[in-house]
């Protein structure tokens, strides 16, 4: 993907309001799109600079009107494909937050923002994986997947640069609506990988005390 500047951005940007999903910088989201109004958002996105912003709202359900959180992020479609049954399966490459800043008027049913970059100027930058206690962080991780009886493949765990693996917990460890905009909101990796820790940490917890409950 070519870099980015933060001038060359849209002033405007069709968001996909979805609860429990987020996007980060660098991340990858697969999404199936069936719904009419988000297949024309995508078709609409494809004819002009293919961004896509993701962000979740506050109650379950994506109307109009429906309150939506301030920050989501924007991703680049990076692939593709068009099912039988006219459904779109696309991935969405995280590019850079953003704040939304006033809604317009609906195009072909899909919702539409003013958007803020620059809080989030430093995401077009290459991460850097600072200074972060990755030993604990992985114990926390193995605690979590086992308490889970979850697989896990450690000799790529241990491969993987931290950013990439913060991101990709925070995108699919199954935290509820409210954790996972916590996640998308934090400031700087040390940031992140606090909370990181203390959500699986809690999460193993409350694994632990359920199990001993049952015996």
């Amino acid at each position: 993907m070519q870099p980015y500047q933060i001038e060359h951005l849209p002033e405007t940007l069709p968001v996909f309001p979805l609860p429990g999903a987020i996007l980060l910088p660098s991340g990858k989201l697969p999404l199936n799109i069936f719904e009419a109004r988000y297949l024309s958002m995508v078709r609409d996105a494809l004819k002009t600079n293919w961004l896509i912003g993701m962000i979740q709202p506050k109650r379950k359900g994506t109307e109009k009107g429906d309150h939506l959180y301030e920050v989501g992020c924007a991703g680049k479609v990076v692939s593709f494909s068009e099912t039988e049954d006219n459904r779109l399966l696309i991935t969405l490459s995280g590019l850079i937050r953003f704040k939304t800043t006033e809604e317009l008027p609906p195009q072909n049913d899909y919702r539409t923002f003013q958007i803020d970059w620059e809080p989030f100027r430093a995401d077009l930058q290459p991460a850097s994986e600072g200074e972060i206690d990755r030993n604990n962080l992985e114990r926390v991780l193995r605690q979590y997947l086992e308490s889970k009886n979850i697989p896990a493949k450690w000799e790529e765990i241990t491969k993987t640069p931290s950013s990439s693996l913060l991101t990709s917990l925070a995108m699919q460890c199954p935290f509820t609506v409210e954790e996972k905009q916590a996640l998308l909101e934090t400031q700087n990796l040390g940031e992140l990988t606090s909370l990181i820790t203390s959500l699986l940490t809690m999460a193993t917890d409350s694994n632990a005390t359920s199990s001993t409950a049952q015996h």
